[in-house]
């Protein structure tokens, strides 16, 4: 990679993909399905082992750095859990490697000769102390590298007093194999990259085995994978909590919802009991008061009645003693007519004698 590809990797890697306004490459996002979780989670195998004998040349998702630049700044803000991906990716190669690592062991127990049970477990602990010695040595190598002379030196007197274990391991074994057996090469799989390990290496292979990038690479991806599933059973826990606060909340909620919801029942009960009693009171009010009108209507009208009967009975007296006052006038006229009929016909009587005396005496 040139000068200015390593640049602009790492603009990108530093800014993300809207660096330069460049919008072909926003057409993707990192929550993209092509793209791959476990490269932006910086775990990806293909990237991890390149250049190893176990090359698994490139990815078939998506790897760019401005997306693992735009995760980084969008996972501070909320959880994509793109950790469950990563993890299901890298169980399953290292699922496929554990499967290389029991066939490699079965190939061994067919092509090397049997030994003992004693013989064996002596045998197994010259290769863990081969295996110690040499992650000492890469370990002491990378303090080196880094500067720290003083601890490189303490991690290379711990690698002596390895050796010196070593040695009495040794020689324990070869005590209790034959001399043409032992001359032989007994081999060992590495249960972390399932190469091949002899019993008679040299430090100087055994610190390249332990210290060279595929060792190192299976380590970094199986120490990966347990922080992930570490990370996704926090945050399995952590978004559980929440879930169980938030319904604890919404339950909270509820139950203040339905005291609310009794107490303004109970408060619209009481207010209706209320409309009710004063209802019943003015309709109790209303009815006193159309009783006592009544009352007084009915006492206006009795006394009504009685003064009109009173008035008809006056009136009908005084009709009466004038009808008879009448009457007696009309019979008082009567008689009196009857009289003055009565002496207008005496006179004429009396008349017609003194006449008819006249006429006599004539």
């Amino acid at each position: 990679m040139s000068a200015q590809a390593q640049m602009r990797a790492l603009l990108d890697q530093l800014m993300g993909t809207a660096r330069d306004g460049d919008e072909t490459r926003q057409r993707v996002k990192f929550t993209d399905e092509r793209v791959c979780k476990s490269h932006l989670l910086n775990c990806c195998p293909h990237d991890i082992l390149s250049g190893t004998r176990m090359d698994l040349g490139e990815c078939t998702k998506i790897h760019d750095l401005a997306l693992r630049a735009d995760y980084e700044i969008a996972s501070k803000e909320r959880d994509l859990f793109f950790e469950l991906d990563a993890v299901d990716h890298l169980e399953s190669f290292i699922a496929d490697c554990d499967r290389r690592t029991e066939l490699a062991k079965k190939r061994l127990a067919e092509t090397q000769e049997e030994i003992s049970a004693e013989v064996a477990a002596k045998a197994e602990k010259v290769h863990e102390l081969n295996e110690e010695i040499g992650k000492l040595l890469a370990k002491a190598e990378q303090l080196g590298a880094e500067g720290n002379v003083d601890e490189a030196q303490k991690v290379l007197q711990e690698v002596e007093k390895v050796r010196s274990r070593k040695k009495d391991a040794e020689e324990e074994y070869r005590n209790s194999m034959p001399a043409s057996s032992f001359q032989q090469q007994k081999l060992r799989v590495c249960e972390v990259c399932s190469a091949y390990l002899g019993l008679h290496d040299n430090d100087r292979r055994l610190a390249d085995h332990f210290g060279g990038k595929l060792h190192l690479g299976f380590i970094q991806i199986r120490e990966k994978l347990d922080q992930l599933k570490k990370t996704v059973v926090d945050k399995q826990e952590k978004r559980n909590q929440e879930r169980l606060k938030r319904r604890e909340e919404r339950e909270k909620e509820e139950r203040m919802k339905k005291r609310t919801r009794s107490r303004s029942r109970e408060h619209r009960r009481s207010r209706s009991r209320d409309r009710r009693r004063r209802r019943s009171r003015s309709t109790s009010r209303e009815r006193r008061r159309s009783r006592s009108r009544s009352r007084d209507r009915r006492r206006r009208h009795r006394s009504r009645s009685r003064s009109r009967s009173r008035g008809h009975r006056h009136s009908h007296e005084q009709s009466s003693k004038h009808k008879s006052s009448r009457d007696r006038e009309h019979s008082s006229r009567d008689k009196s007519r009857e009289r003055d009929r009565r002496d207008g016909m005496n006179g004429r009587s009396d008349h017609r004698r003194g006449d008819d005396r006249d006429m006599g005496d004539l």
